[in-house]
Formats: C-alpha cells, sequence, structure tokens
C-alpha cells in the first residue's frame, strides 16, 4: 500500500511490528477485501499522539476514504486520551488540504525534522 499510494517504500523488517507496537490503527478494504486506505497512530496513551502512514489506494482516491481513517484515528484519540491531547503528523503535498479540513494547522516556529539513513 505505501508504494502504490506514493509513500516511501519500507523493508518487510520495517513493516513487521508497526501493527503491533501502535497505538491505534485503521484500514479500510474494499469489496474484495483488499486494502483501499490506512492509517495510524503512534503514542504514549497520555498526552503525545502521531498519526503516521495515512494512505489512500489510487483507485480509491476521491471517495472519503483518507476522511473516513483520519476521522476515525482523530476520534479514537479524543475518546481515550486524557483531555488535550498533543495531535502531530507530517504532511505531505497530497494530504495538507484534508489535514487543513479536519483542522490541523501549521507547528510554527517547530518545524518537522527527520535524521536520514
Amino acid at each position: 500500500m505505501r508504494t502504490v499510494a506514493g509513500l516511501s517504500p519500507i523493508t518487510a523488517a520495517q513493516a513487521a511490528g508497526p501493527l503491533e507496537t501502535s497505538w491505534a490503527w485503521c484500514t479500510v478494504r474494499d469489496g474484495d477485501g483488499c486494502l483501499a486506505a490506512m492509517g495510524r497512530v503512534l503514542g504514549d496513551g497520555g498526552w503525545y499522539f502521531h498519526i503516521a502512514d495515512v494512505a489512500t489506494d489510487p483507485a480509491h482516491q476521491r471517495r472519503g476514504l483518507g476522511r473516513a481513517v483520519m476521522e476515525d484515528l482523530i476520534s479514537r484519540i479524543d475518546d481515550e486520551a486524557p483531555p488535550k491531547p498533543y495531535i502531530t503528523l507530517l504532511g505531505d503535498p497530497p494530504g495538507r488540504s484534508l489535514y487543513r479540513s479536519l483542522g490541523f494547522v501549521d507547528s510554527e516556529p517547530s518545524l518537522g525534522m527527520r535524521l536520514p539513513r
């Protein structure tokens, strides 16, 4: 799904544990049972929650599946976390309008950073 949806590819070893170690995750399957959209939350369960790996198969885009995944994940955080959780994500260009429509704002003055390997 990552590669099909335009996210960076990962190895089988990198993919082995994410669903087990994620705080929450959401998948949407089509009528044939194939993965159509996904997303997950990394977090400590108390204050910090990072939404990651939100992707929709191009064959299923523009149908509200990405929004449904995001709304499910946000709802779960709101329902299960203590008040005022800190929810973050890294918004790639294709998803930014969706994230903004859900209330996300730029994290200025902070800037998302990564350590290349």
